[in-house]
């Protein structure tokens, strides 16, 4: 049931009129054919590609499923409005998405995001969108997940990357809960009240007040994440959840040498406490010495170590990509740091381009990511480089799903 999706032409926002409604910006297309790629395989694997596919619960636990400008360097809010590309999701082989949306760049009342109001903004406004078509559910149980595979729908997760928005309002956690919010980053990259960021000089680990936050999130039953939490804070979440957790988007940084990768000894402490690995494409993020400019191969270096370091039932897949010029994003994102468009200053004056504390020399990027560029490719070439490489469709499933709703029912 997994591969028949039932979507029937909806398109974004399709309810209102463009220009009269809200500013018009080209959209990119949801798709860019000449970047697709699908992994090479034989007939006889590839049927048994479909057949994996069609049996296993698919869900990707890191996503921005939404089309953005067809120029990047377009500033464009739309008031407040992201576009979900229904089309193209209906092509991914997806029975479960988590959209993190994009509330790090909300800047409705703020340049530098993460506030209350620009949150229940974003949420409602996205609610709105899906309340109009048929094809997408929000998901609020495992039990619509497995509803949305048994009947060819797509279950939508919302996500939150920071709970920087509660400010000192525990409760605030309940409320996020009771609008449908269920996964949430502990800090992003900059540190919170919550704890320390992963782009922080000096790492003070989890607050007081992030411990309150993680009671909380265990009693309502919301999905902790730290993959944007410093080293300290995530193990100290790791510790004190009386629930598994989820890094939802990151990897080893022995293969990836960046403070945007965890080190070993947290991935391990995650798997000893049941978590669930999601691991991260992101463009221009992995990338490692055996595959230098980010790719599939990249991906997958990551995914087996990682399953050789956590063991296999606790990885699985969380890309991090868009339908967007994601490598354009990155080298917005450079800019603006640089020039102090987030309002931050550099501590290293000689620094170079910075996105997301990481140093990338924008220059030697690649115009796109192979096999790894969008939603729609990303966990069918995971599942197609597995074939090839001679996983079973069991360890497969895993991977591209059944570890995700384990720790999901545990969570949940």
């Amino acid at each position: 049931m997994g591969r028949n999706k039932k979507y029937s032409g909806y398109k974004a926002y399709q309810y209102l009129e463009t220009k009269t409604d809200y500013v018009d910006v080209e959209l990119r297309d949801e798709i860019v054919k000449e970047w697709s790629y699908a992994y090479p395989l034989s007939k006889t694997e590839e049927d048994r590609f479909e057949e994996i596919m069609r049996k296993t619960i698919v869900v990707d636990l890191h996503e921005h499923p939404t089309v953005g400008p067809a120029d990047v360097f377009v500033e464009r809010r739309n008031e407040g409005r992201q576009f979900t590309a229904y089309e193209a999701l209906s092509q991914s082989g997806l029975d479960c998405v988590f959209d993190n949306m994009m509330d790090g760049s909300s800047d409705i009342t703020s340049k530098n995001a993460w506030k209350w109001t620009d949150i229940i903004h974003d949420l409602g406004m996205r609610l709105c969108d899906i309340a109009h078509q048929d094809f997408v559910i929000h998901c609020r149980t495992v039990d619509d997940i497995t509803y949305a595979y048994e009947t060819g729908k797509l279950a939508w997760v919302a996500v939150l990357e920071s709970l920087s928005c509660i400010e000192n309002e525990v409760d605030r956690i309940d409320i996020l809960y009771g609008l449908g919010i269920r996964s949430a980053g502990i800090t992003y990259s900059e540190s919170n009240m919550l704890g320390s960021g992963l782009r922080e000089k000096n790492d003070g680990g989890l607050s007081d007040l992030g411990y309150d936050a993680i009671v909380r999130m265990n009693k309502v039953g919301m999905l902790i994440d730290v993959s944007h939490s410093s080293d300290l804070t995530a193990m100290d979440a790791i510790e004190l959840s009386r629930k598994p957790i989820v890094v939802s988007h990151c990897g080893s940084r022995t293969l990836t040498p960046s403070r945007r990768m965890k080190p070993d000894n947290v991935l391990q402490a995650l798997a000893e406490k049941g978590g669930v690995l999601g691991v991260e494409m992101a463009g221009a993020v992995v990338k490692t010495e055996k595959n230098p400019v980010s790719n599939l191969e990249a991906f997958m270096e990551q995914i087996e170590y990682c399953i050789k370091l956590m063991g296999i039932d606790h990885v699985g897949c969380g890309p991090d990509t868009m339908y967007s010029d994601h490598i354009g994003l990155y080298r917005v994102m450079a800019i603006k740091g640089k020039t102090g468009g987030f309002g931050r200053y550099s501590r290293d004056q000689t620094a170079g381009d910075t996105v997301l504390g990481m140093k990338i020399d924008t220059s030697s990027l690649p115009p796109y990511v192979q096999g790894m560029e969008n939603p729609t490719e990303c966990l069918q070439n995971v599942a197609r480089w597995m074939i090839k490489h001679g996983y079973s469709d069991q360890e497969i499933a895993k991977v591209i799903g059944e570890n995700a709703l384990r720790l999901l029912r545990n969570v949940w």
